[in-house]
């Protein structure tokens, strides 16, 4: 956690355990690192073992919220990479105030319109759902801001902290 008292809280979702996603990834790590320079208190996770479809997910994601809420008293935030961001779009909760979603496979696993504020960040050459598969999900939700990441595709090599920062910049914009 940063020093002095947070501004809110944020709990970061890594990819796909089953493909190797852990709270170590690069995105995560960078996102981690962008929210606490922010003053966000940040906390990353490992889904638990066996990770399905984003059932269990979504309950790791709330207990997640329960210790972060018993660290802070301030508003908490979700984001997520890859099949967390997906898993951060579909967890509801109302301690949640705002998702942040990077490369979310939407056409893969569909998420509802989120009901607080939401960033989707769609690499222009994602392998899974570009952005002409994206926008059409997204541009229905009344609370969502959509940009595309250029010359990026699903993984962000090159882009990882330029996409953190704008994360850490839009929630920092929302508080």
């Amino acid at each position: 956690m940063p020093d002095g008292i947070p501004s809110g809280g944020v709990v970061v979702c890594h990819p796909h355990p089953a493909y190797g996603g852990t709270r170590f990834n690069n995105v995560v790590e960078a996102l981690f690192d962008a929210f606490a320079a922010a003053g966000f208190a940040a906390l990353r996770f490992d889904f638990r073992t066996g990770a399905g479809e984003g059932v269990a997910e979504r309950l790791d994601v709330v207990a997640a919220i329960d210790a972060l809420a018993e660290r802070i008293d301030a508003r908490v935030s979700v984001a997520g990479y890859s099949f967390g961001a997906s898993v951060a779009l579909s967890t509801a909760d109302e301690r949640i105030n705002a998702i942040v979603a990077i490369a979310p496979p939407l056409t893969m696993l569909p998420a509802p319109e989120p009901t607080v504020p939401a960033l989707v960040l769609t690499p222009r050459h994602d392998q899974f759902c570009p952005p002409d598969k994206a926008r059409p999900i997204v541009e229905s939700w009344s609370r969502c801001d959509f940009e595309v990441i250029e010359s990026a595709d699903h993984f962000l090599a090159g882009h990882t902290t330029a996409v953190a920062q704008r994360a850490a910049d839009w929630l920092a914009a929302s508080r």
